[in-house]
């Protein structure tokens, strides 16, 4: 089996930032396993579901390459972001 280098953390937050533009982006990883929140008002009115698949979008290419294993997406609206704190 083919093993592909993991994207760098850094890597992956500039990745979602150009492609979500406006929105707030922490990516914590281990190997090519990812914890992403992303924050922004991209987000509003969406359903949970499709909040991610917007995330995914963006990270589409890195996941079928292998680059990205696995990924835990947490999305929310600037609102929903400072109402947790």
């Amino acid at each position: 089996m083919i093993r592909l280098k993991s994207m760098h953390p850094d890597e992956v937050k500039q990745l979602l930032e150009s492609a979500l533009p406006g929105c707030d982006v922490s990516v914590d990883s281990e190997g090519s396993h990812y914890n992403l929140v992303v924050v922004g008002e991209v987000f509003e009115g969406l359903r949970p579901v499709k909040r991610q698949q917007t995330v995914y979008a963006a990270l589409s290419e890195q996941i079928a390459s292998g680059a990205m294993h696995a990924v835990n997406i947490k999305a929310f609206t600037p609102a929903e972001w400072q109402a947790r704190s």
